[in-house]
């Protein structure tokens, strides 16, 4: 039997729950924040906050208490916010073993580090006895619900750690559920980080009442902004044209269910950007990534109109029609350069 811990029951980790509860070879572990949700699932076998409707397997145990949703567990997938991700590793540090095989399915940037997921990851839990942790991130166009449901969904599995990689493919994929491996940590981590400004932005559009030239144009755009700011960050520009980049980007761009594309949707009506969160009621992770992406693009001198227009909106107070006229109206130049 596999062991399996996932940490951070929303939407994704609840669906990656019953994803690998579908194979009889795994035991799987769910650690939730909330009590009431491990109460929903250990008495009604549904998460009942975050994904109404879809049964958990019997295979997977809600756990309250950390050490318990690792004890022997041989593969860790970390689902939380990104905003909790270092202070919950600190506090699973005892837990890890060397050869614990760790997954981020967490998408965005420490806001005051800049950092990546398995970055800050990798610092917290680095030391003496586990000098070079095994570290992988999962990332891909997978909506909760659809995969949960058992829509045939593919994301991708990056890590530098081959055997990691393949081992993952290996324990995650089945009928409905197909994963690739990747060589590009770098680029799959922030195609999924920088995706979600973007996605704002479609909503901003869509509620603008603008049409589809306006959203396609978007999508393709805010592309180039994000694969020139991976490729200056160390990122293979060829990941930005798979999964974990055009993927992801179009699925989060163009359906209702991204929480981004909602937020930005709400924003165009003219509510303030506290109340549209409030809207949501989960994690906007674009909200808390732009932040980020405006100082790492700022640091490596990369020109990002798009994600600099949505910074705008989001912390500056600009009216959401300023901020397109203003795409508009920057200067001609060559679409590739």
């Amino acid at each position: 039997m596999s062991e399996i811990a996932i940490i951070g029951a929303g939407a994704w980790g609840t669906a990656l729950s019953i994803i690998l509860g579908r194979k009889e070879t795994h035991r799987v572990r769910l650690w939730a924040h909330e009590k009431e949700i491990c109460e929903s699932i250990a008495r009604r076998r549904v998460n009942e906050k975050f994904l109404l409707g879809q049964l958990v397997p019997a295979c997977v145990t809600p756990c309250h208490e950390l050490g318990e949703a690792l004890q022997d567990a041989a593969i860790v997938v970390s689902v939380m916010p990104s905003q909790h991700c270092r202070r919950l590793f600190e506090q699973m540090r005892p837990y890890l073993r060397a050869e614990t095989m760790i997954v981020s399915a967490t998408k965005g940037l420490e806001e005051n580090s800049l950092l990546r997921m398995t970055e800050v990851i990798a610092q917290v839990i680095q030391s003496d006895d586990l000098p070079t942790p095994r570290i992988g991130a999962i990332s891909g166009p997978s909506f909760a619900l659809e995969a949960a449901r058992g829509d045939p969904t593919a994301i991708a599995i990056a890590s530098q750690d081959k055997e990691l990689a393949r081992s993952v493919q290996q324990e995650f994929s089945h009928a409905s559920f197909r994963l690739y491996t990747n060589e590009d940590p770098v680029g799959v981590e922030l195609g999924g980080a920088l995706k979600n400004s973007v996605a704002i932005a479609a909503g901003v559009c869509a509620g603008l009442g603008l049409g589809h030239n306006s959203v396609a144009a978007l999508i393709t755009r805010g592309l180039v902004e994000m694969t020139r700011l991976g490729v200056a960050l160390g990122a293979q520009r060829e990941t930005f044209m798979g999964l974990a980049g055009l993927g992801d980007l179009v699925l989060t761009c163009t359906d209702d269910h991204s929480r981004n594309r909602r937020f930005g949707l709400t924003l165009a009506r003219g509510i303030g950007v506290e109340l549209a969160l409030f809207d949501i009621g989960q994690v906007v992770e674009g909200f808390h990534a732009a932040k980020a992406l405006r100082r790492v693009a700022a640091r490596e001198h990369v020109v990002m109109p798009i994600a600099e227009g949505i910074y705008g909106v989001l912390y500056e107070q600009l009216p959401a029609e300023h901020v397109v006229r203003g795409l508009m109206m920057r200067p001609i130049r060559p679409e590739f350069d």
